[in-house]
């Protein structure tokens, strides 16, 4: 099984630490991991503005440069996410081979991997962010809207992990407030959504927050460290791979 690396563009550029992590994970558990140099952003940003048209070579450089892999994984629910969802119609006329193979690191241990046992530690008390993409696009884990019987990936990973405690926030599917452009077009509401967030993680004792979109923890953490308030951000992959030595 031949998996494809992809590490979205923010988090090479502000948490390469996710990418690399994931990358030892992947290789600890045996797997043939490739990371394609020439790879470049998915076409998330312009696609979420409306300009699928600048969107569309980012679409097809990722399509020709993963498509030859078994499965593509990203340490990324949002980008993985949009691969799945929205390059297909982005390339229509095309085979679009990548999108149907494309998954999160969180869906790719569990459904695929079927990991039952790692050796990581994280002695603390975490409370679990359910991204948006992840919930509704991936199904990381049950959409409280829909009343279905309870399940959530994540929250089955981190049970591996020795020693940490693992808690959930009051409304725990609810939206963060980033939602990419959303948290520059809507500044005053983005930010309203994530005090309020931040704060029931918060109440629940957590020591870290964690889940498996950067971008969800970066919103909540600049916050948290504008009001000075006493918690910490930490994707579940770094969690995960945590006790690995090389």
């Amino acid at each position: 099984m031949k998996i494809g690396l992809f590490v979205p563009c923010y988090v090479d550029a502000l948490y390469p630490e996710v990418g690399v992590s994931t990358y030892r994970l992947l290789k600890s558990l045996g797997l043939d991991v490739d990371y394609p140099e020439r790879q470049t952003c998915c076409g998330q940003p312009m696609g979420n503005a409306g300009f699928e048209g600048m969107a569309l070579p980012l679409a097809k450089t990722f399509d020709e440069l993963f498509s030859p892999y078994d499965y593509v994984v990203a340490p990324s629910a949002s980008c993985a996410a949009y691969v799945r969802c929205f390059h297909p119609n982005l390339l229509k006329g095309h085979s679009c081979e990548s999108a149907g193979k494309t998954m999160d690191i969180v869906e790719f241990l569990h459904d695929v991997v079927k990991v039952d046992h790692l050796q990581a530690r994280f002695p603390y008390r975490v409370s679990v962010h359910n991204s948006c993409h992840g919930v509704r696009e991936l199904g990381l884990s049950s959409p409280s809207e829909r009343h279905e019987p309870r399940y959530n990936k994540i929250i089955d990973l981190l049970k591996l992990v020795r020693g940490i405690e693992i808690v959930e926030p009051e409304r725990p599917d609810e939206c963060c407030g980033f939602g990419g452009m959303f948290a520059i077009e809507e500044q005053a509401v983005s930010r309203r959504m994530g005090i309020d967030k931040v704060n029931r993680h918060l109440a629940t004792g957590a020591q870290y927050v964690t889940g498996p979109d950067s971008s969800c923890l970066m919103h909540m953490q600049g916050i948290a460290e504008k009001e000075h308030l006493p918690i910490r951000f930490i994707h579940v992959v770094q969690i995960l791979a945590s006790g690995l030595t090389s």
